[in-house]
């Protein structure tokens, strides 16, 4: 149990510390992302700005964009520069990189942002690699008329890529980082439990000890009453109902104590079980048998449905209370006049053995359906009383399923019933 809650602890602080991380390496390349972003639209927007204004000089001194041709195949830098004319015609061009070029040209054949506004383009070129581009075009003004248009643009590829390696770098260092946090929390989930397994140990010794001590004091108590029962010169109708009263609160507090003693038992470390090979049909039958008297008060029809043989092998003495727990649960809860039915499933490849207990009866809620299986909790506690019971046959049947490694479960409609659902593993 106490493996289980740190092993949960280490989870929940596994996932906190997960939240925590994804949003940092999240929030870190978005910041560095805008940073970039900003700076490299700054730059692009300036040079913009100058080239407009030199091109004012080279649009009246340059005759044709032939006489500059020259420039235009030997430029390769990272900014680069298309000028037209108001009719059209390419004035100049400092060129970008060959494989980028495709690009920028088709770009500028379907222009339409708005002059000073920056536009970043991301596409994939030669060999799929990705280009990065951020262009932007600024109108030519001659003494307030427009003369022609600049494109401009710069070539931030390199930039970008340096930015998914460090946001790469970043996330190694994070996922380093929550491995050695998942360590340390699951090495302070031991530490924080041990006040708590202290205390449950104390606890859990504490009701076995009361459990014992109470064993004996009950079975005189209960003793007594039988003794009294048979006394001949006890003949009042009123003292046989007070015998009778006492005598019912007897056996319902032995059977609690029982039932605390099985709970600690089962809850020791290292708690062996002695398996056997049975047959699993002839034990529900016999079961059945037993349950029958209290069934037949209530006129509940019990059907053993789908009888196939089949062998267990577990600890038969267990099992067979795991089907008395069950069944006296599926009784209690089923109104007059209802029915049970019982039913086993065997896998024949992995050998593992279903067992259905459904009823007819008043339903559990999908909320209580998670609770059900803890201790004293009951998920109506006025009809609870008048059905009777401790409140700890199912959390003994889940212990009963536990120590043989299996699941129990329960699917269930309010109003239409229950069915318990039992898996144990083959041999």
């Amino acid at each position: 149990m106490f493996k289980k809650m740190r092993r949960k602890l280490t989870v929940f602080y596994a996932l906190i510390m997960a939240v925590f991380f994804i949003g940092l390496v999240f929030g870190m390349y978005k910041t560095m992302q805008w940073s970039i972003t900003s700076e490299q639209e700054r730059e692009v927007l300036l040079f913009a700005e100058e080239e407009a204004n030199e091109h004012v000089f080279l649009f009246n001194h340059m005759t044709s964009f032939e006489a500059e041709q020259q420039n235009y195949q030997e430029g390769s830098g990272r900014m680069y520069v298309y000028a037209f004319d108001m009719e059209g015609n390419l004035r100049n061009a400092s060129r970008p990189s060959p494989q980028l070029e495709a690009i920028v040209l088709d770009k500028i054949a379907q222009w339409d942002t708005p002059d000073g506004q920056v536009i970043g383009i991301s596409e994939a070129a030669h060999f799929k690699w990705i280009y990065n581009v951020m262009m932007t075009a600024k109108p030519i003004m001659e003494n307030g008329k427009q003369i022609g248009v600049v494109y401009v643009g710069r070539d931030v590829t390199a930039v970008y890529n340096g930015l998914h390696k460090a946001t790469l770098v970043l996330v190694l260092i994070a996922v380093f980082a929550l491995l050695a946090a998942v360590f340390i929390g699951y090495l302070m989930a031991g530490k924080a439990i041990v006040p708590l397994k202290n205390a449950y140990e104390q606890q859990r010794q504490f009701a076995a000890d009361a459990s014992h001590e109470l064993r004996t004091p009950l079975s005189i108590v209960l003793s007594a009453i039988e003794i009294l029962e048979e006394e001949p010169e006890i003949k009042t109708p009123f003292i046989f109902e007070i015998l009778n009263d006492m005598k019912d609160e007897v056996l319902k507090m032995t059977n609690l104590v029982g039932g605390l003693l099985v709970l600690v038992r089962s809850e020791q470390p290292g708690q062996k079980i002695i398996k056997e090979t049975f047959n699993l049909t002839l034990a529900v039958e016999q079961i059945l048998r037993k349950i029958q008297p209290l069934a037949k008060k209530k006129e509940i029809h019990i059907d053993f449905i789908n009888k196939p043989i089949v062998e267990l092998h577990a600890e038969s003495e267990k099992i067979k209370q795991l089907l008395l727990i069950l069944l006296d649960n599926a009784i209690k809860y089923t109104p007059d006049q209802g029915r049970v039915e019982v039913k086993l499933q065997k896998n024949l490849e992995t050998n593992a053995v279903k067992i259905f207990v459904a009823d007819t009866g008043v339903g559990i809620d999908a909320a209580n359906l998670q609770q059900i299986f803890e201790r004293f909790y009951r998920v109506d506690k006025v009809r609870s009383r008048v059905c009777g019971g401790s409140g700890l046959g199912l959390s003994i049947a889940r212990e009963i399923v536990n120590i043989h490694n299996g699941t129990i479960h329960v699917d269930s409609i309010i109003g239409k019933g229950s069915t318990f659902i039992v898996e144990l593993p083959g041999f």
